[in-house]
């Protein structure tokens, strides 16, 4: 049996349309409309969904307006994590550990996780996070700092990068 369908909707950001999903259990995705990699099929969303009326739709779409007008740095949301395999869970609960304008990089997370060798496997976990900007993908910089990969676009990372005060580029 499938999990039943996501309720979700679109909300508007400086960056772009981003849509944001729920499961019973908490906030599953944040993807950006335009261009994501790795965001899921129509079918997974409830049919015809368009505006936050759900509270936790309405409460991230309210912290990430905060967020992108610098008026908050760390989310507080119930989030479900659980589409991931164990691996890419702990490393996005990693990612949660990552505050508001600090850089890590994969070399540290894989170390920080006791996987000091899985760089390329953490990289990938970390690139296949559903939940963007909420779990801070975009922190995570190659070891030498420079900008990396991100499925939303690196001019995103580097735009998020920037709104949290990292003159890195």
């Amino acid at each position: 049996m499938s999990a039943p369908p996501w309720l979700h909707c679109r909300i508007d950001s400086p960056l772009g349309q981003i849509q944001l999903a729920r499961t019973d259990r908490g906030l599953c995705g944040a993807w950006f409309v335009d261009e994501q990699k790795h965001a899921p099929a129509p079918d997974h969303f409830v049919p015809a969904q368009h505006k936050p009326d759900d509270p936790l739709l309405r409460l991230a779409a309210e912290q990430l307006q905060a967020y992108f007008t610098g008026r908050l740095q760390a989310f507080d949301l119930q989030l479900d994590l659980s589409a991931g395999t164990a691996f890419q869970q702990s490393v996005w609960q990693a990612l949660l550990r990552m505050p508001h304008g600090t850089t890590g990089s994969y070399l540290a997370l894989a170390t920080a996780l006791g996987k000091p060798s899985a760089t390329r496997a953490v990289g990938a976990a970390v690139g296949r996070n559903p939940v963007s900007i909420i779990v801070p993908c975009h922190r995570v910089l190659g070891h030498t700092g420079q900008l990396t990969g991100y499925a939303g676009g690196l001019w995103r990372k580097q735009a998020l990068l920037q709104l949290e005060g990292h003159s890195l580029f």
